[in-house]
C-alpha cells in the first residue's frame, strides 16, 4: 500500500494541473461585464416607455431619455469626446416644415484605445423617435419607437459596458447616440462636420434590432454590403458561432443612406447598420404600435453578442476595413410612414 502512494499522489497532482486551466477561464468570464437580457430588458423598457414621450427631437421626452443616456455612460466610466466638457455635443437647426429652430444634442462617450489611440471606431445608434401624434380615431398618441431605435441604443449602452469591462480595445471607441435621424440624419451630419475622416476606420450602426429577420433566427442583415470588406470580416469572426450576417436584401428601399451609418459613408469611412427586422413586412414600423413588449429580447441580446464578437477584430486593430463605395441611388423607394 505505502508503495501505491506516491503514485497515486502524482495522478491527482497531474489531474489537477490539467483542470487548473479550466478554472481560470471560467473566472476570468466571470468578471468580464456578460450581456444578458436583463439589461437589455432594463435599457429597452426605460427608453421606450411613455414617460419618454415618443423621444421627439427637441421635446422634453427626448431630454429625459439624454438624461438616461448619459447616466449610462458615467456610471458605465466613458470619458466625453473631443474637447467637450459633458456627454452632450449640442448643435441647433430649422425644422424643414415648420421653420422653427430646435436645440439637440448628440450623446457621446468615449473609451480611449492603447496602441492605436489615435484611430477610432463609432459605435451608434438614434435615440430620437417621432414624439407623440395625436390622430383622430387614434386611443394611442405616444409613438415609443421601441424597435426604431430604442433596441439599437439599448445595443450601444450594452457594447459600452462590454467593452469598457474586457479593456481589449487598442482603437478609440466613440459610443454616440445620435439626434434627429428621423428628422434627415440630423445629428450624425452634425458629427460628421467635426471630424477627421481619415481617423476613422469603422462605423457600427445599429437600427431595429429587435425581431426575427426573414432569414430566421440567429440572423442579422447589413446594409452595404458590397460597397466595403466591413461585411466580410464580420462574417469571418463570426464563423464558428452559430450566428449569421447576411446582405441587406432590401435593395428597393436604399436603407444604406436612410440611417446614420449613411452621414459617415459620404466622408469615405466604412459605416454600416445593422439590422434584424424583417422591414418589407413590419406592420409596427413608425406606428404607435411599436412598443417594447412586441419585441423578443432574445434577438436583441444575441445580437448585440453578435456585434461584439463580429467587430471585435476590427476594435482591437487587427482589420481595417477598406474604405467605403459610395455610389448612391437617387430615386430610392420610400416606406410609409
Amino acid at each position: 500500500m505505502k508503495s501505491i502512494a506516491p503514485i497515486i499522489l502524482v495522478l491527482l497532482i497531474a489531474i489537477s494541473c490539467k483542470k487548473q486551466p479550466t478554472m481560470i477561464q471560467n473566472k476570468t468570464a466571470s468578471m468580464v461585464y456578460e450581456i444578458d437580457s436583463n439589461t437589455v430588458r432594463k435599457h429597452l423598457y426605460t427608453l421606450a416607455s411613455d414617460e419618454m414621450e415618443g423621444r421627439g427631437t427637441g421635446t422634453p421626452g427626448i431630454e429625459k431619455a439624454a438624461v438616461y443616456i448619459e447616466n449610462e455612460f458615467k456610471r458605465i466610466g466613458l470619458a466625453t469626446f473631443q474637447d467637450l466638457e459633458t456627454y452632450r455635443q449640442t448643435f441647433t437647426f430649422q425644422h424643414r416644415r415648420t421653420q422653427e429652430k430646435i436645440i439637440a444634442s448628440n450623446i457621446i462617450g468615449v473609451l480611449e484605445g492603447k496602441s492605436k489611440k489615435d484611430e477610432f471606431v463609432v459605435v451608434s445608434a438614434h435615440f430620437d423617435h417621432l414624439g407623440i401624434r395625436k390622430t383622430t380615431g387614434q386611443l394611442d398618441s405616444i409613438y415609443n419607437g421601441a424597435n426604431d431605435d430604442a433596441s439599437g441604443v439599448t445595443g450601444v449602452l450594452a457594447l459600452a459596458e462590454y467593452f469598457k469591462n474586457k479593456e481589449t480595445n487598442e482603437r478609440t471607441i466613440v459610443f454616440v447616440a445620435f439626434t434627429g435621424e428621423e428628422m434627415g440624419l440630423k445629428g450624425s451630419t452634425h458629427f460628421g462636420k467635426g471630424i477627421d475622416a481619415n481617423k476613422f476606420v469603422a462605423g457600427i450602426n445599429l437600427e431595429m434590432i429587435g425581431k426575427t429577420p426573414s432569414f430566421g433566427p440567429n440572423t442579422a442583415w447589413l446594409t452595404g454590403f458590397d460597397r466595403s470588406d466591413f461585411g466580410k470580416i464580420i462574417q469571418q469572426n463570426l464563423e464558428g458561432t452559430g450566428y449569421q450576417l447576411f446582405p441587406d436584401p432590401y435593395k428597393k428601399f436604399n436603407l444604406f443612406f436612410r440611417s446614420d451609418n449613411a452621414s459617415l459613408a459620404r466622408l469615405g469611412v466604412p459605416s454600416h447598420t445593422f439590422s434584424t427586422t424583417p422591414i418589407d413586412v413590419d406592420e409596427d414600423y413608425h406606428q404607435v404600435s411599436d412598443e417594447a413588449a412586441t419585441l423578443n429580447m432574445t434577438v436583441i441580446t444575441q445580437t448585440i453578442q453578435a456585434v461584439a464578437k463580429g467587430t471585435e477584430s476590427i476594435i482591437n486593430g487587427v482589420d481595417t476595413p477598406t474604405r467605403v463605395v459610395l455610389e448612391e441611388n437617387k430615386t430610392p423607394k420610400m416606406l410609409s410612414n
